[in-house]
Parts: structure tokens; C-alpha cells; sequence
């Protein structure tokens, strides 16, 4: 009898080849797909918070409007050499920071309620997009009041009208806190309507009943119950 053979090393499996398992996990690393999808997702926020911004900061004219046209004048009048209120107990002076928060309040609730109406799926983009756009517009109010208002130079105007003739002082805004009346109007209004109205998240289902929530009673099933 001949001893066997001794097999090949060609043949069989080899040591240095990897092995392929079709249950293994997944090789590590992301997925040129899901990455792709992350870019495309994170152009689509970016995209929708410019859109939300632009629109909401131009009711910023409108606010300013408003302001110009329902803030109280504050009468100065002057003596000659200097400039003084004509009615110093006068609640004129802070008239105008009210009546800016007041209608702010009032834009600031439209907006939120607008942006949630038409993205009604929210996302991090609309709420970024409103934040921005209703602080862009409060400054843009600000501005727009005070360049159509009274002149600011209150020194020239007293020259103009002269002595102890009343003009009015400029439009101003002295609480600059008023200018995040908006913004907070605006965020706290859509997330009202959202947490209200907005898409529920499915409720996950029981493990042991699938589809169909939890067993009846909130108990769970024990072998031979």
C-alpha cells in the first residue's frame, strides 16, 4: 500500500483570503449614500431658513410703519439757549417703546402662525429661518421709524420752528430690549400651533403584540397566564 497523498496547497481554503459571512456586520465606515443624503437634507434646511427669513423680516416694513404712525409725539419746546419737554409728567416718552411691544407682539404672532401654516412639518430650518427673520425685521422697524420720523437733530429743528414754538421730539427706542418681543412672539406662537397641531411621531408598537399596542389591561403576557 502507497501512503495518501497529502493535498495541494492549492486546494482548500486559504489562510491569508478573507472569508465572506453573510451575517457579519456591515463594514465600518458611512454609507456614500447616506451621506449624500445628509447633504442634500442639511442644503434643504439651509435653503428653507433663507426663504422663512426673507419673508418674515419684510413685514419688518410694516412694523415700521405702524410704529410711525401710532407712536405718541413727545412735544419739546425750546427757549433760545436750550430744549425741554413741554410736558414733563407726560407719558409720551415711553408711549413709544409700548407701542412698539404691542405691535410686535401682534406681527410676531401672524408670523409664527403664517410659517407654521406653510411648513407645517416644521424642521430645524423653519425655526432657525423665523428666529432670524423676526429679529432682521424688529431692527428693520427700528430703523425705518426713526429715518421717517420727527428730525433728529433736535438742536437744528428748535432753530427752525424758534423760540417757544412746540415741535416734536425724534422717534426713538429706548428699551432696546423691545426689539426681542418679536422673535420671542414669533418662536413661542409656532411652537404652540406645532406641539398642538404638528405631526405626531407612531407610537411604537408592544413587542409581544406588534401593530397592535398594548395587551388589554397594560399587562404583559406570561407563559401559561
Amino acid at each position: 500500500m502507497t501512503a495518501p497523498t497529502p493535498p495541494s496547497p492549492n486546494h482548500g481554503p486559504s489562510r491569508s483570503a478573507p472569508s465572506y459571512d453573510p451575517w457579519g456586520s456591515a463594514p465600518h465606515g458611512k454609507d456614500p449614500g447616506e451621506e449624500g443624503y445628509a447633504r442634500a437634507s442639511a442644503g434643504r434646511e439651509v435653503l428653507e431658513a433663507a426663504v422663512v427669513a426673507a419673508a418674515v423680516a419684510v413685514l419688518g416694513v410694516a412694523l415700521g410703519l405702524l410704529w410711525l404712525w401710532l407712536a405718541p409725539r413727545v412735544p419739546l419746546i425750546s427757549d433760545g439757549t436750550a430744549v425741554y419737554l413741554k410736558d414733563s409728567e407726560g407719558e409720551e416718552t415711553i408711549g413709544a417703546d409700548g407701542t412698539f411691544v404691542l405691535l410686535a407682539l401682534g406681527v410676531g404672532a401672524l408670523s409664527g402662525a403664517a410659517a407654521f401654516l406653510a411648513r407645517r412639518r416644521g424642521g430645524v430650518g423653519v425655526v432657525i429661518g423665523l428666529a432670524a427673520g423676526a429679529l432682521a425685521g424688529s431692527l428693520l422697524a427700528w430703523w425705518l421709524g426713526v429715518q421717517l420720523g420727527p428730525e433728529q437733530d433736535v438742536t437744528a429743528q428748535a432753530r427752525v420752528v424758534g423760540e417757544g414754538r412746540v415741535f416734536d421730539a425724534p422717534l426713538d427706542l429706548r428699551a432696546k430690549g423691545a426689539l426681542l418681543v418679536w422673535p420671542l412672539a414669533a418662536l413661542g406662537v409656532h411652537l404652540a400651533l406645532t406641539s398642538l397641531f404638528g405631526p405626531r411621531d407612531p407610537e411604537p408598537a408592544h413587542p409581544l403584540h406588534p401593530g397592535w399596542g398594548p395587551p388589554p389591561g397594560g399587562g404583559e403576557d406570561r407563559p401559561g397566564a
